[in-house]
């Protein structure tokens, strides 16, 4: 009698602790953008315009 009481209880707590299945994760919210490389501001820095006036005038 005493076993099939604490296997009663130990259901219900099981039950408590995993009786509800985890929030759906939506697939938008499993994926993370980052960039490929780091931005790089000595590339951005070229200027068509001051390297025509500086070396083909």
């Amino acid at each position: 009698m005493q076993e099939t009481e604490q296997a009663g209880v130990a259901q219900e707590r099981r039950r408590a602790r995993f009786g509800a299945l985890p929030e759906r994760v939506r697939p938008q919210d499993m994926v993370e953008e980052r960039p490929a490389t780091p931005r790089d501001p000595a590339r951005d820095a070229y200027d068509p315009d001051e390297f025509s006036v500086r070396y083909g005038l």
